[in-house]
């Protein structure tokens, strides 16, 4: 009975979340695609700066630990990115190419850098499945304690989880190239929800140690994106209602995930 709770209760957190932020990033990305890379980036780093390490912070793990746990996961990152960016080169290299494909492949390459992050997809939704697993392992441990204190907790992931992954879903859908890959993409990290919740169940003591390195490897991915895709493309010479605006979104997502996290904690 416990378990199927658990069951429940992860993939209701995990994918609920997605789906709810489907509904809402997608009506506002055809009108304000700038904006909303704006308020991604807000979010993303509201989400590791405000939640994740506060929370990795609080625990018994050293310091020096986390840290080191927190710079590795940013090189490792760095080195992802690496490699997506040469397979990528490698395989636009690839093959005969004409004068004609050549421009209109230097046109796409130009505009896809203009217009949406280059890459950074893998290591949302790599920091999503961490971040996923930690959350299913916090919810099978509420529900082990408590069954009303694990249903609580399963709303309060859900509705923490909500801004966090608009902001993802913002950025895989610039990488992949359509709303539909994106929410599927997210959707199956969201599931992993479900397999920390049942690894939680069965090795909930063992596990509890690792909580706070999980949440800083999470922390890692969405600091990485913020600053290394996100932000760079918000860098460009801008009016100054173009600037206002494209700082107060930023700030909006800061403000959103603070907020909401506050209320479900």
């Amino acid at each position: 009975m416990t378990l199927l709770a658990i069951l429940v209760g992860t993939v209701a957190a995990g994918v609920g979340s997605v789906w709810l932020a489907a509904l809402m990033a997608f009506a506002m990305l055809a009108r304000f695609t700038q904006h909303m890379l704006s308020m991604a980036a807000g979010a993303l780093m509201a989400t590791a700066f405000m939640h994740l390490l506060p929370e990795a912070f609080e625990s018994e793990a050293g310091a020096h630990e986390l840290f080191a746990m927190l710079l590795g996961g940013l090189v490792f990152f760095f080195l992802l990115d690496k490699a997506e960016l040469w397979h990528h080169g490698h395989e636009h290299n690839n093959g005969p190419v004409g004068h004609g494909d050549q421009a209109h492949h230097h046109g796409h390459g130009h505009a896809h850098h203009e217009h949406g992050p280059r890459s950074g997809g893998w290591a949302v939704l790599a920091g999503d499945s961490v971040h996923a697993f930690g959350d299913g392992i916090l919810i099978a441990s509420a529900f082990l304690a408590d069954m009303r204190l694990g249903v609580i907790t399963s709303l309060a992931v859900l509705a923490h989880e909500v801004p966090h992954h608009i902001g993802d879903l913002v950025v895989l859908r610039a990488t992949s190239g359509t709303s539909r890959a994106a929410l599927i993409k997210v959707s199956l990290a969201g599931t992993v929800t479900a397999l920390g919740g049942v690894v939680g169940y069965f090795l909930v003591t063992q596990l509890q140690d690792y909580l706070p390195f999980f949440l800083v490897a999470a922390s890692s991915s969405f600091v990485y994106v913020a600053l290394a895709d996100l932000i760079p493309q918000l860098q460009k010479k801008l009016g100054f209602r173009d600037t206002v605006a494209q700082v107060a979104w930023l700030m909006a997502g800061i403000a959103l995930v603070t907020l909401v996290s506050s209320l479900a904690h």
